[in-house]
């Protein structure tokens, strides 16, 4: 086998969402969503791949002092890096030895850079979803058989050597068949209709509160943010645990969002939480909190010996601390539960954490590994699809979804586009009364199997040349 990357083009489509989406430091209203085409020769036989994604506002780096435009010139300068060394380098045996000489050539230049790691890595990630696509339309192989069959050439023991000669059919479970959604409640988003002031209604024909997200969609699982003031976050646990009471089953996430820079707080908020008697119900179907420390202090020393101290905590994992191949044994080693996956921190480092987490299992049944699934409110059709078809393999069972609730569906997209999607995917996306595809979210889960079946996610051709090419683009054309 043999890849070489002959030809990368960049073009942009501009989505506003629906309504605000408070999450930490930001609110986003509107981002340029990114797709990378690029050009492949799969054993000298021409194959094309595509990834995408939005490039969302004070997530990669949650600097309160920059503005959107300079994240955004930050965010486009490692993507175009990326895409530059990749068409640089020399043909590699297999997909996964091109993505680790791009990692590694990639981060010897961030070295030079303000750069953080999980900013440089976004970068390097889409090239490898893109080539991955390409790999799997060249060779007529599903993600999950290529994975699994491992014609990508992944050698696990290069990013964990404790995995050795394991490879990933070694260690995966089985493949997902369904994801259950698990619903974002957003800082600012409405509980109730009483919460949605005079005017601010939406007419769109989709649920707006978490009220009506429930009743529509049969939700099961929750993802609900935290702001770090005890009365607001104890109020709305409430008033979500009532929402759900009626629900047969109720199971939920915590999101810290990196509101603290050291544990005592998070500590007393915590005990405020379990010590209210009229949550100790809800607080059963609690699955683990997510990042509450800042990613500057969340694996320091310090943090690290306060955790493991401290035995009574509820299951942690890291999101944004998750900046380079091996944090995630790293914060099992300082008394995190695990990590989250998300396509844009990396495909073959979310392989080789969940390999890890079960050679872990195996080897302590007691303990807690969990590798979870956490969303930049992505959309189809292909930035959500190929997370889906990633987690599927993963053997993820549940997931963050929000794109659908922030964005009207792919109403965003030319109408052959839309067409072409419900086509590939009808299982995965319905018609909305308004005529554009939303994601089809019922007893509070997805079907995958049209996601699984195609290529890498998406089934349909796309043509993204047709929006605005990248040098084409600018931010003002946001208008934010």
């Amino acid at each position: 086998m043999s890849m070489v990357a002959k030809d990368i083009q960049m073009h942009v489509l501009n989505m506003r969402t629906r309504f605000p989406f408070k999450y930490g430091i930001a609110s986003l209203v509107a981002l340029p969503h990114l797709f990378v085409r690029a050009e492949v020769l799969v054993d000298g036989r021409r194959s094309v791949g595509i990834a995408s994604d939005g490039l969302p506002p004070k997530w990669f780096t949650k600097d309160p002092e920059t503005r959107f435009e300079t994240d955004l010139d930050a965010m486009l300068e490692v993507i175009e890096k990326a895409a530059s060394l990749a068409l640089e380098t020399n043909e590699a045996e297999t997909v996964f030895d091109f993505w680790m000489r791009l990692y590694a050539e990639q981060g010897d230049w961030a070295s030079t850079t303000p750069h953080p790691p999980l900013l440089w890595g976004f970068g390097v990630s889409l090239i490898e979803r893109a080539v991955i696509d390409a790999f799997c339309r060249g060779t007529g192989r599903t993600f999950d058989e290529s994975v699994r069959e491992n014609t990508l050439g992944i050698r696990l023991s290069l990013v964990h050597d404790e995995l050795g000669n394991a490879g990933p059919a070694d260690l995966l479970p089985p493949r997902s068949h369904s994801i259950r959604a698990r619903h974002t409640v957003g800082l600012a988003d409405p509980l109730t209709a009483s919460d949605i002031a005079a005017g601010e209604g939406l007419n769109d024909g989709l649920p707006y509160t978490l009220e009506e997200n429930i009743q529509h969609y049969g939700l099961t699982h929750l993802k609900i943010k935290l702001c770090g003031d005890a009365d607001q976050d104890l109020d709305r646990l409430r008033t979500i645990g009532a929402l759900m009471a009626d629900q047969a089953t109720c199971a939920f996430t915590l999101d810290g969002n990196e509101q603290y820079t050291e544990l005592d707080p998070f500590q007393e908020l915590w005990a405020s939480i379990v010590g209210e008697k009229d949550l100790a119900s809800f607080m059963g179907g609690l699955i683990f909190v997510e990042q509450p420390l800042h990613r500057d202090v969340a694996l320091s020393d310090q943090a690290r010996d306060r955790l493991l101290a401290w035995t009574d905590g509820p299951p942690m994992i890291i999101d944004e601390s998750d900046s380079g191949l091996h944090v995630g044994r790293d914060a099992l080693e300082a008394g995190y539960a695990g990590t989250s996956h998300k396509n844009c921190k990396g495909v073959f480092k979310g392989i080789a954490n969940a390999c890890l987490f079960e050679h872990r299992r195996r080897n302590n049944p007691s303990g807690d590994y969990v590798l979870s699934s956490e969303d930049l409110a992505n959309v189809g059709p292909v930035a959500m699809l190929q997370d889906l078809a990633v987690l599927c393999t993963l053997g993820i069972t549940h997931a963050e979804r929000n794109g659908h609730h922030y964005f009207a569906g792919l109403s965003m997209y030319p109408e052959d586009v839309q067409e072409a999607v419900l086509a590939s995917h009808g299982s995965l996306y319905r018609r909305h009364e308004g005529g554009f595809p939303t994601l089809d979210v019922s007893d509070g889960e997805v079907r995958t199997d049209s996601v699984v079946e195609a290529p890498f996610g998406y089934g349909m051709k796309l043509d993204t040349t047709r929006f605005t090419p990248l040098a084409d683009w600018s931010s003002e054309s946001l208008s934010l």
